[in-house]
């Protein structure tokens, strides 16, 4: 494919960029996406993030698996070309791409859940956590695939969460 700028090179640069909904594809050539002002974030690292994706997968990027490939309804991005390339194409694909991704993200975290930082109100209160939400979610998940052990450790977690929301509440 030539550059659609220059159209005398070959485009080795990709660009998806998604502003309301509505998806714009550029192909250039390297000196016409530097003369935009892009490059790869991605172009000083000293191994392949494709290839350490793949690992965390189980597969080699050259191998192809059995399973059948997921594909992001909103921008058309599968699961493969996500594991080569090493970023999503738009938000949706998170959610496309949950069943598989969720293996990696316990590999590199240790867990599928981020719980990130509590804000803090003026008054340096904590903002309450949806965390009886989260936990009410868990325990409903861990019945439903009969895993009754993991239900009742949710089930004394949550118990704590609610009674610990309550003493808040009448200490208020």
């Amino acid at each position: 494919m030539l550059c659609q700028d220059c159209k005398k090179n070959e485009a080795t640069v990709h660009l998806t960029q998604i502003i309301n909904n509505e998806k714009i594809v550029l192909s250039l050539c390297k000196d016409c996406a530097a003369n935009r002002g892009f490059h790869s974030p991605l172009a000083n690292v000293p191994f392949p993030l494709s290839d350490l994706i793949s690992s965390l997968i189980g597969q080699s990027p050259q191998k192809k698996t059995d399973i059948p490939d997921i594909t992001c309804s909103r921008c058309g991005l599968t699961f493969e070309q996500f594991t080569h390339q090493g970023r999503f194409g738009c938000g949706e694909c998170y959610n496309a791409f949950r069943s598989r991704l969720e293996p990696i993200m316990r590999k590199i975290h240790g867990s599928s859940l981020h719980k990130g930082k509590v804000p803090v109100t003026g008054e340096g209160d904590p903002i309450p956590v949806r965390e009886e939400e989260r936990l009410e979610d868990a325990l409903k998940k861990a019945i439903e695939s009969e895993d009754f052990e993991r239900a009742a450790d949710l089930r004394d977690k949550l118990k704590a969460v609610k009674e610990a929301h309550l003493i808040s509440k009448d200490e208020n």
